[in-house]
Order: structure tokens, then C-alpha cells, then sequence
């Protein structure tokens, strides 16, 4: 087939159909092409079959202005899975529901009810295409491109205008204000950091989301749409009105939330997010008011608005689901805006890590909103500068009542005064370590699986601050006069380097939080436990060890420091309180974690650890230990044990068979975990009595207790798990302890704390 031939085949390839048989090169296909109807298409068929048997096998013909991904699309043309504009026979290409027909009142609630489930889905990431834009009310709303809210509330769909029913005005306000509301979402999300198709898909397949309209005027159709319902005369039962006016209500207090979280300074979000959960119950037991109208949605729009893809199946959500969906979001779009209470960076850090930990994990809307409440127009919480947030954090551990962080150094504007060249050094800092803190809290507001990944690389940067900032410390002491402390044993001076202990603090708990969201996600085979909870009580001992040196040099500035006031007083306080918190609670995961390894040990010795089927001819211990340290080998500081050093402190004997008989001891690991967990248990219950203002959580004080509680119900049940064990050694007469006892490690969201995967072990019945 030369290319003159090919540029000569004309008509709509999509109303062609090729027979399944061979035809004769004299007989043309025309039983399922009408050519009387339709004086574009030309068939093609014997010419095409005339072409091909000219050809031998391997032979393959291209056209240079054929590429490589029309042939592929070509390839797949009359296939109704990857043909968008494939059709049956006797099927249309557009639907024929009018959009402004007259609906039943029930099919009005129907229709609304399932908008709300496709929002429901978008907002779980699936696409517009697969969801909203499906619906036929919204495509005829949208395209053309309504200019004034007159033209979107009109009938133009038709030729002559028509005056609107009240059902109809109804149905056509509460889709406006639903396109409204998706507008104000699809701006806030779009506007900060998140994956595209990972958390949420951005594309409006270019349909414009009403951007023109003002949402007052949108809110004042909705008051007229609730009070016409009350006032006219519609033929429907009262609780049909009911159920319609609840859901205009909701509307209307969903558009006006998400407008006021457009301003974020405006708290007056709170107020409609608790409207909206005020209706929500109410929404979902009139349900039952509504009936289905499935014709009022079609994947055919997906032809017009996407033909360059394979056609998807809609997206359909139980509307049980949505509404808890929903729900989810009106509560957290009504706690989001405590992060705005300061009550100082840890109490801030802790806000953010705690309602981010949540389950379920609010939605990508909430975290986008929370991203800008934290961080917008180069202000934190909307009127702080990113200079006095990382002030306050250095003051509160490791420079409280310092005059290296003096925010009156910014006043002085003589460059030899000694103030003003501390300011333009600590400013230098502020710059370098600005981006790397701020991401710290952008990472905390992704999916889980993302903030791993990003915390991965964010240590990496976290250790060129700190060796950077080692030398601006080294510079710092020409001007703080810092006497060092000597090493009574080795006579050795030992300096604060107070920026570099703060950079490393955070790097230590970076390292900390991967190998926990490991553990959350389920990324460890029930073999790697106790390596990855013996590496997780190896960090906190670190992190114990740096707390302590940091609260040393503190005491000497706090004793070397003469007439203090009364806010420098309180400065030292805090940070005296925040360190030893912070020694708490790792000295806390310490003792956990060394009891799990433990008893992971014991019990991968013994045979009872199930590999779930997973069989690795080539793998070894040493692989996986290093595939599981990858993340922390470029680090310096702490370095990563070499396996050989981690399998001489973790690896015992062979049990063999470890029953206990007369007079014998309990094997050393088994002791070892029972011991460290009843000092664990005892640590946590410290933990969970302190104080929101000690404990710095005052704007999550229910959350982060609820947090804490869930860890001591962890504690017992390892404790539980112990003494199952040593019973079953206790009566084991001889046999294997995997004949004895039959261990299940449920994954985290079936645990009692994601971070902590205690075993379930019963004994089996002979």
C-alpha cells in the first residue's frame, strides 16, 4: 500500500467494521456500514485485504508522517476497551437526556446524592473523568462555557428558553454550588505540594470550574432554592422537602468553608465545617428518600473530553462510603485551624505529626489546607517569620535565653557592633537550614508511604547541615567567649556546638521516624523484626546520649549565667522541661523496642516465625540487613554496624529445643525481653501522665493521649505474649516450641500502635 492509497482512505475510521472472515476481493462488506445514511464513509475493506496479501510475512510498512504511538493506537482501533469512540450497533454517540427535564422529586435526590459520591471519589483520587464529569447535568452546566450565573442557571440546551421548574432550579443551584465548592479545592490543592495521580488527579480536561462566578451570588441562589422549597406548592411528601433542603444546606455551608479556608486567616471555616457535620446525619438517613437515576451519568462524555485515552469505567463508591468520607473531612476541617494556637515549635511539630497520624489519614484536601495554615506568602501561621520559628526551636533545645538568637540583634545597623555581625551569621544559618526545616513539616502533610520516602532523602541534607554547621560554630565562639568542658579521663575539650547538636537531634529523629513508618507500612518481613527494632532502640540509645550531652552543656550555661529576668528564667525552664521529656520518651522506645528484638530473636531461633511462603534461593542475612540500611550507609554520624558486628550482639545460639525443665533457667533472650518490656510499660504509663503543657501538646492533647494509651496497651500485650511463651516452654516435654505455640504478627492496622508489632502467640491444642 503505497502512501498515495493511504492519504486516499478517507471517512470516519470509527463507523468501520471489518468482518471476522476472509472476504473476496470482488465482494465488499456493506451489512454493517450504512452508506445510503452516511455519504462520508467509503469502505475499504476489499482494497485493504487486496493490500495485505501483497504482502509476505515479516513485511511491515511506515508512512514517515505515521508514528510510532498512532500505530500503536491504531493497533487497538474497533476494540471497545482501548476505543474511545468505538460504538455497538444502533448505539448513538451522544445520550439523549435533557439535563433540564422534569425529574421526579425523589430522582432529584437521587441524582444529588450520587454528585456527592463521585465528589466523594474524586477527592479519594480518583480522576474527574472517572467521577463528577460523568454526569450529564454537569457536562451540558459547563460546556459552553457558562460567562454570568444567569447563563448557568438558564436552559441552554435548548433552542427556546423555557421557563424553569422549581425542581429543576433546585437540581441546577445545588450542582452550581458543587462546582463552585470542587473549584475552591482544585486551587488549594494545586497551589502546594503533593503527587499527581498519587494522591489526587489535577486535570479538568479543559472545563472551566465556574471561576468567574461570584460564590455569593451562587450562595444567595442556594437561601432562594431552600425558601422556594418551603414556600411553593410541590407535589412531594415532607420529608422528600426535608431531605431536599438539607442537602442545599449542606451545599451551601461546604461552599462557604471552603471559601473562608481559601483566606486561611478566616476561622470562621470552623464554624461551617461544623454546620456541614451537623447535616451530614441527617443526609445520610433521608437517603432512603431518593431514587437512582442512572441515566443522568454516562462514560460516553469521556469521548469529547479525553479521546486520546482508552475509555475508563466510572467510578462507583457505595454512598455509605462517601458519607464517611465526608464526615471525615468536615472534622478535620474544623480541628486543622488549631495549628494557628503557637504555643512553640515543639508544640507545633507535635500538632502536625499527631493529626497526620490519625486513622484514617485525612484527606489530600486537609493536608493542602494544612500545608498553607503552616506555611504561605513566606509567613508561618500566617504573621511569624520562618527566622523566629527556628529561633524558638533552638532556643528551646539548645540556646534558651541566648544572645546568638536576641531577635533585638536585628535592630543594629552598625556593621563593627558585635551584635549586628552576629545577626548576618545567624541570618546565613537561617537561610541554609530554612527550606530543609520547612520541608520537614511538608513531609509530615504527604501520604505516609510519601513521607517515608521524602524523610529518606531529607537526612541526606540534614547531614550536610550539620557538618556545615560544626564550622559556623567553630566561627560562633569569637563571639560567645564559650569555655570548654574538659574530659576528666583523657584531658580532651569538649565544645557545645550548639547549631550542629540541634541539626543532628533532628537527623536522629528522622532516622528514628523511617524505620517506625517502616514498621506502620508493613515494609518488614516477620524475619527482619528484630533487626529493624534492634536498630530502633540502637537510635534512641543515640538519641538518649545526645539529650544527655545537650542537657550538660545547658546546666553550665544556666550556672554560668548571672541576674536573670524573669523571661530568660522561664526560657531555661522550658528547655530543662523539653529535654527531659525528649529523654522520656527515648528511653521509652528504647526499652520497647530492645524487648521486641528480643523476642523476635528468641522466636526466629526457635522456628515459630512464619515467612509467609517467601523463599530467596540467592538471599542472605547480610543482604537483607544492608537492603534495610540502605537509607542510613551515606550517613556519618551514627554509622551503620557492619552485619557482622549487628549478628555477634543479636544472633545468639541455636536454641534448639529451649524447653524448660526442673531447676532450669529461662533462656537469656527470653529474660532479656521480659525484663526491658516491664520497664517499658512502666516508662509509657510515666509518659501518658504528664501534662499537655509538659508533655508539649497543647493543641493535640486528646489525639497524642490517645496515641500514648494505645502504646501501653502494646506494652501488656507483649507482656502477654512473653508469658504465653515461657508457658509453653513450661510445658513442652520434649517437643519443638513450634509444635507448642503457633505465633500470628498482625500488620499495623490490626495492631495496637502502627510503630509496634506485637506478636499474638497462643498455644495449640495436641
Amino acid at each position: 500500500m503505497d502512501c498515495e492509497t493511504s492519504n486516499n482512505l478517507g471517512g470516519d475510521v470509527s463507523q468501520l467494521h471489518l468482518t471476522e472472515n476472509p472476504i473476496d476481493n470482488n465482494e465488499a462488506a456493506t451489512k454493517s456500514i450504512d452508506f445510503k445514511n452516511n455519504d462520508n464513509v467509503r469502505d475499504i475493506t476489499s482494497i485493504f485485504q487486496a493490500a495485505a496479501a501483497a504482502l509476505h510475512t515479516g513485511q511491515l510498512l511506515k508512512d514517515s508522517s505515521f508514528t510510532l504511538f498512532e500505530a500503536v493506537g491504531a493497533l487497538e482501533m474497533m476494540d471497545p476497551k482501548m476505543d474511545s469512540g468505538y460504538l455497538e450497533n444502533d448505539e448513538s454517540l451522544k445520550d439523549d437526556l435533557d439535563a433540564i427535564q422534569d425529574l421526579l422529586p425523589e430522582e432529584v435526590i437521587g441524582v444529588m446524592d450520587q454528585m456527592l459520591s463521585y465528589e466523594m471519589a474524586w477527592h479519594m483520587g480518583y480522576p474527574l473523568l472517572q467521577s463528577l464529569f460523568t454526569s450529564l447535568h454537569i457536562d451540558q452546566l459547563l460546556w459552553p462555557v457558562p460567562k454570568t450565573l444567569e447563563d448557568a442557571l438558564s436552559n441552554r440546551s435548548k433552542k427556546v428558553r423555557t421557563e424553569t421548574q422549581p425542581l429543576d432550579s433546585v437540581l441546577r443551584v445545588y450542582t452550581i454550588a458543587l462546582i463552585k465548592t470542587c473549584g475552591y479545592i482544585h486551587s488549594k490543592i494545586i497551589s502546594e505540594h503533593y503527587y499527581e495521580e498519587e494522591d489526587f488527579v489535577s486535570l479538568l480536561y479543559n472545563r472551566d470550574l465556574l471561576s468567574s462566578i461570584d460564590y455569593l451570588d451562587v450562595v444567595k441562589c442556594l437561601e432562594k432554592a431552600i425558601e422556594d422549597l418551603s414556600c411553593k406548592s410541590i407535589a412531594c411528601e415532607d420529608s422528600v422537602k426535608d431531605a431536599l433542603q438539607v442537602r442545599l444546606q449542606l451545599r451551601k455551608n461546604l461552599l462557604l468553608a471552603v471559601e473562608c479556608d481559601s483566606r486561611l486567616t478566616d476561622r470562621n471555616a470552623i464554624q461551617y465545617w461544623t454546620r456541614c457535620l451537623e447535616s451530614l446525619p441527617s443526609v445520610l438517613q433521608s437517603q432512603s428518600e431518593g431514587v437512582p437515576k442512572p441515566t443522568a451519568f454516562s462514560s460516553k462524555i469521556q469521548r469529547r473530553l479525553a479521546s486520546s485515552v482508552p475509555p475508563r469505567p466510572i467510578v462507583d463508591i457505595s454512598f455509605e462510603n462517601a458519607h464517611g468520607h465526608l464526615r471525615q473531612i468536615c472534622q478535620n476541617g474544623s480541628e486543622v485551624y488549631r495549628v494557628l494556637d503557637y504555643h512553640g515549635s515543639s508544640n507545633l511539630s507535635a500538632f502536625v505529626w499527631t493529626f497526620q497520624s490519625r486513622k484514617p489519614q485525612p484527606s489530600i484536601y486537609i493536608r493542602c489546607l494544612l500545608q498553607s495554615l503552616i506555611f504561605h506568602d513566606m509567613k508561618v501561621l500566617s504573621d511569624m517569620t520562618i527566622t523566629r520559628l527556628i529561633f524558638d526551636d533552638l532556643a528551646e533545645i539548645v540556646l534558651p535565653a541566648h544572645f546568638l538568637i536576641d531577635p533585638a540583634n536585628s535592630d543594629v545597623e552598625a556593621p563593627q557592633d558585635l551584635r549586628f555581625q552576629i545577626w548576618k551569621e545567624m541570618q546565613s544559618f537561617v537561610l541554609r537550614v530554612g527550606d530543609a526545616y520547612l520541608d520537614l513539616f511538608r513531609a509530615m502533610c504527604m501520604n505516609r508511604s510519601r513521607m517515608r520516602r521524602m524523610l529518606c532523602h531529607l537526612i541526606l541534607d540534614w547531614e550536610s547541615i550539620q557538618l556545615e554547621a560544626e564550622n559556623l560554630d567553630v566561627e560562633l565562639r569569637q563571639f560567645t567567649s564559650e569555655e570548654p568542658i574538659l574530659d576528666l579521663t583523657t584531658s580532651d575539650e569538649i565544645w557545645s556546638f550548639p547549631l550542629s547538636s540541634w541539626a543532628y537531634y533532628y537527623k536522629l529523629n528522622q532516622m528514628q521516624w523511617i524505620v517506625q513508618m517502616g514498621l506502620e507500612l508493613d515494609i518488614y518481613e516477620n524475619d527482619e523484626l528484630a533487626v529493624m527494632y534492634w536498630y530502633l532502640q540502637s537510635l534512641s540509645s543515640n538519641l538518649i546520649q545526645h539529650l544527655e550531652r545537650i542537657q550538660t552543656f545547658t546546666t553550665k550555661s544556666h550556672r554560668a549565667s548571672v541576674s536573670l529576668d524573669t523571661a530568660q528564667e522561664t526560657a531555661y525552664i522550658q528547655s530543662f522541661t523539653f529535654l527531659d521529656v525528649e529523654l522520656q520518651k527515648a528511653s521509652a522506645i528504647q526499652s520497647f523496642a530492645r524487648g521486641l528484638s528480643s523476642l523476635y530473636v528468641f522466636l526466629g531461633q526457635a522456628g515459630a516465625l512464619s515467612t509467609h511462603g517467601r523463599t530467596a534461593p540467592y538471599g542472605k542475612p547480610e543482604h537483607r540487613y544492608l537492603l534495610r540500611m540502605r537509607p542510613f550507609l551515606q550517613l556519618s554520624l551514627p554509622e551503620v554496624l557492619p552485619y557482622a558486628d549487628y549478628a555477634s550482639l543479636t544472633v545468639f545460639p541455636p536454641a534448639g529445643n529451649p524447653a524448660i525443665g526442673p531447676g532450669e533457667q529461662v533462656p537469656p533472650n527470653l529474660v532479656l525481653a521480659e525484663q526491658a518490656m516491664n520497664v517499658a510499660r512502666k516508662k509509657w504509663d510515666a509518659i501518658s501522665k504528664l501534662s499537655a503543657e509538659t508533655a508539649r501538646c497543647v493543641t493535640c492533647a486528646d489525639w497524642w493521649g490517645e496515641s500514648v494509651k494505645d502504646v501501653v496497651r502494646a506494652c501488656i500485650a507483649c507482656s502477654v505474649a512473653i508469658a504465653t511463651v515461657k508457658r509453653g516452654l513450661a510445658n513442652a516435654e520434649g517437643r519443638p516450641l513450634a509444635d507448642i505455640i503457633q505465633v500470628e504478627v498482625p500488620g499495623s492496622e490490626m495492631a495496637y500502635h502502627p510503630f509496634w508489632a506485637v506478636p499474638k502467640i497462643t498455644i495449640q491444642k495436641r
